[in-house]
């Protein structure tokens, strides 16, 4: 059964619990976040500010720091002990910033950004296009959108043995890999390159298996009348169908994208129609003043 997603305070309780763990336990985050850092060769514009978004304890953030050190890092997140482990790593001279905020409500300028980066965080908004539209207000035309989710296949052996467990039990919704690439496109987002790849993680026992889910704060992807650890022993037996050489896998469908901020006056699809955005000051510039009336300022 899939359900609406966790209220923001929610999401911030899970991972304000999970923060002084949380770097012990997170292996295929750290791991996903590497392999997105590569892909930053495609950027073109030498970065002032870099927004990381859903920073968790600032691994990425940090590492943003030191390939970028002229470069003013702000890691987000909606965690304070999150942003506390993050503020351990900023040093004097490769001081990163920590903002305590939602992704879809940035406190951040229009246009303020050439970098926004985001590793596993946005399955927490199952609604991309609700993101892309704020992450396209804040990022400066020509800007580079970088960022990895859950897709819609992840955690497909847990999600079937929980749902056997507890008749109540809840998914979050993953959005798939064509629906993201159409809320970029729909957002305005120029030259959008979407891939995937599959990653499974492997277990000794179910123990090992819910340990790290609890830890790095994914068990709370899944919900229902009693959490993973009380029902340890019936998830054991109703994962039995999935172990492979006595072992216990969780795969997770990786979806990575790239994108680049359009120029202003670039239309954004909504509901009411096509909105087309411009400056006060591109339109002095452009002597455009007269149009106006058609433009949302």
């Amino acid at each position: 059964m899939e359900n609406k997603p966790l209220h923001a305070r929610a999401v911030r309780r899970i991972f304000d619990r999970v923060a002084d763990v949380y770097d012990g336990h997170a292996a295929l985050e750290q791991e996903v976040a590497s392999r997105l850092l590569e892909r930053l060769e495609y950027h073109r514009v030498t970065p002032q500010r870099i927004v990381d978004l859903g920073c968790g304890t600032g691994q990425a953030s940090a590492a943003l720091k030191n390939r970028f050190r002229k470069a003013e890092v702000i890691g987000l997140d909606g965690s304070r002990a999150m942003l506390e482990q993050l503020k351990r790593r900023s040093r004097l001279l490769h001081r990163l910033r920590g903002v305590c905020a939602d992704m879809s409500a940035l406190p951040l300028a229009d246009q303020s950004s050439e970098l926004l980066f985001s590793n596993l965080a946005m399955q927490w908004c199952p609604d991309p296009l609700v993101l892309f539209d704020e992450f396209r207000r804040v990022l400066r035309p020509g800007g580079m959108l970088l960022f990895s989710s859950f897709g819609l296949d992840s955690l497909r052996e847990l999600r079937s043995a929980w749902a056997e467990v507890d008749g109540t039990a809840q998914t979050m919704q993953f959005a798939d890999i064509l629906q993201i690439g159409d809320a970029l496109m729909a957002a305005g987002f120029q030259q959008p390159v979407m891939d995937a790849e599959r990653i499974t993680v492997s277990y000794p026992d179910i123990d090992s298996l819910v340990r790290e889910l609890e830890a790095t704060g994914t068990a709370g992807l899944l919900r229902g009348s009693a959490g993973l650890s009380e029902a340890k022993n019936l998830l054991e037996k109703a994962y039995e169908p999935f172990r492979l050489e006595g072992r216990y896998p969780l795969t997770y469908d990786i979806i990575y994208g790239t994108a680049f901020g359009p120029v202003e006056g670039q239309p954004r699809k909504t509901a009411q129609g096509d909105v087309v955005t411009f400056s006060v000051e591109s339109l002095k510039k452009s002597g455009r003043l007269c149009q106006i009336a058609s433009a949302r300022l």
